[in-house]
């Protein structure tokens, strides 16, 4: 657990202290900048405090815990991350399924209305009419 500081670190003085509930904090003989710590048994929480020229300039607060608790706490998020990877992937397959059957159902409409469907296309781009015009043109010379 780092403490706060900037360099050059040896300027200031480091105090860690282990802060249990209900009791007074008990200060640490550590006095660099980090100090690692592994709890068995129960939570607990550590702060440091640094300090320059007998000022506490900076604080900061750890809580370790247990081994046993962290096991739980990992165990817990992975059971809630699975739920919501399945839920967004049972999503996701549900919505690819609408989509794709109504895919389905506009070629079928397509193709049973396909004379509807290229009138329409014919009046909404204009080629329909300009054929029409030029075949009407073509029969009137063929029959002059």
């Amino acid at each position: 657990m780092p403490c706060i500081y900037m360099p050059p670190e040896n300027r200031f003085k480091f105090v860690w202290k282990m802060i249990t509930p209900n009791k007074t904090a008990h200060i640490l003989p550590n006095d660099s900048a980090i100090m690692e710590a592994c709890r068995d048994i129960h939570l607990v929480t550590f702060q440091c405090e640094t300090q320059e020229n007998g000022n506490t300039i900076a604080s900061v607060k750890y809580a370790v815990y247990a081994t046993t608790e962290m096991q739980t706490k990992k165990s817990k998020r992975i059971e809630t991350g699975q739920s919501r990877t399945e839920a967004i992937l049972v999503f996701c397959l549900v919505t690819g399924i609408i989509v794709t059957i109504g895919v389905i159902f506009a070629m079928i409409f397509m193709i049973l209305h396909w004379a509807v469907v290229k009138s329409i296309w014919e009046s909404k781009f204009g080629q329909g009419n300009q054929e029409k015009k030029l075949a009407n043109k073509r029969s009137l010379r063929n029959m002059e």
